[in-house]
């Protein structure tokens, strides 16, 4: 039988291309969104590549609709044989600009959604002695950065939480493993920033670093080279290597950075990265005017208004 995977938050970005990628390669995905309205993008979408994929209706905050999605599939394949985790929101903005209710926010998606979805599909892996749960998580999950104390502790939280579960579940037949992309140009940048509603007043203290951060990373965005797809490709070995590692880096830069911060004694790496970064963004050489203005046309050369494959909301 073919294997059947779950995947979250598949209406864009990380989870859209891995549900293309897998489907194309024989899984029978199905693919959720929060609201059965976004589905016609994602059907839009394998039209065009030419894959079928079964749409469900979950909402990774809503334990009934989480429970009617795992049901479903269930009652159609009798089990789960893997569940990718993408459903996830960004938050950008120092701490004091970060109301308690936008972090709360962020961890109920980001970390509880989670496990909340975990929690409804280990029972159908025990049982049949199988299946692979694989995270999303991100570099900020190795390494924090300015601007993102709110959802670096959220995916902080995600790594350890995978990490805790794969020896939990391994004696079980099943494998957990941790998909960390760096910075990828998706409208998790452009038309789904995330911003903190207090981080964009131009009045507040932290706003003059917020805006110069934001053009960092605009610059690190445009000459990036990695894509959604390559995530997708991390994706599909977790689920299909015979041996699933733990952590998947996805990303040059990325491995460089954790690299260096295995290797190098911690001073000397503060020296060569956090402080070198604070000291870019508080004592820049060339100010940034405001607040970013990315467009994913005018990265990817798509044309304006096109849909570009693998766009996601959220970091």
């Amino acid at each position: 039988m073919t294997d059947g995977v779950l995947i979250t938050g598949a209406r864009s970005g990380f989870g859209l291309a891995a549900a293309l990628d897998l489907a194309q390669r024989g899984f029978e995905v199905y693919a959720s969104v929060p609201d059965l309205a976004q589905r016609e993008a994602v059907e839009a979408a394998a039209a065009a590549r030419g894959v079928p994929l079964r749409l469900l209706c979950l909402d990774v905050t809503d334990r009934a609709s989480i429970e009617a999605a795992v049901s479903a599939m269930v009652a159609e394949r009798r089990t789960i044989d893997g569940v990718v985790h993408s459903a996830g929101l960004g938050l950008r903005g120092f701490f004091e600009d970060l109301a308690e209710s936008e972090i709360r926010h962020v961890f109920d998606v980001n970390v509880f959604g989670v496990m909340a979805v975990t929690r409804a599909v280990l029972p159908h892996m025990r049982s049949a002695r199988r299946g692979r749960v694989v995270i999303i998580t991100s570099a900020g999950g190795r390494i924090a950065s300015m601007t993102l104390s709110g959802y670096c502790a959220g995916k902080f939280a995600l790594e350890g939480f995978g990490e805790s579960l794969a020896l939990e579940v391994a004696p079980l037949g099943i494998a957990v493993s941790l998909i960390e992309p760096g910075l990828v140009m998706t409208p998790h940048f452009t038309l789904h920033r995330g911003r903190a509603r207090a981080a964009t007043d131009p009045a507040g203290f932290y706003y003059p670093w917020f805006v110069q951060h934001e053009q960092m990373v605009d610059e690190i965005l445009r000459a990036g080279r990695v894509t959604p797809q390559d995530v997708a490709r991390a994706v599909r070995r977790a689920l299909t290597d015979r041996r699933p590692r733990l952590r998947y880096m996805v990303g040059r830069r990325v491995k460089l950075a954790v690299l260096l911060r295995r290797y190098l004694p911690g001073e000397l790496f503060e020296r060569l990265y956090s402080r070198q970064l604070a000291r870019r963004i508080t004592r820049p050489a060339t100010p940034a005017r405001g607040l970013s203005e990315l467009s994913l046309d005018a990265v990817t050369g798509a044309a304006p208004g096109r849909a570009v494959e693998g766009a996601r909301r959220d970091g």
